[in-house]
């Protein structure tokens, strides 16, 4: 069922409220400033540090894999 379709409770109950958003916002914009009074140097390893996760992440937030059947414990006879 869509979200426009849910009930009005469990609509509530999945947004974040007012604070938490604000919440959010304050330490997006602490991390933003704090980013800024780094030196170059620091600066270039936490892009490395940060290409290193995405990398990472994609490769592992893909599609799901399935495994190959394992192979049964006892070899199938074949009767004479």
């Amino acid at each position: 069922m869509s979200a426009f379709e849910a009930d009005d409770w469990a609509r509530a109950q999945a947004m974040p409220s007012a604070e938490e958003i604000q919440r959010v916002r304050r330490l997006i914009d602490r991390v933003s400033g704090d980013l800024d009074n780094l030196t170059a140097e620091d600066r270039a390893k936490i892009d490395q540090a940060v290409a290193v996760v995405r990398r990472t992440r994609t490769v592992h937030l893909g599609m799901p894999r399935v495994g190959q059947p394992l192979p049964g414990v006892r070899p199938v006879r074949t009767l004479p």
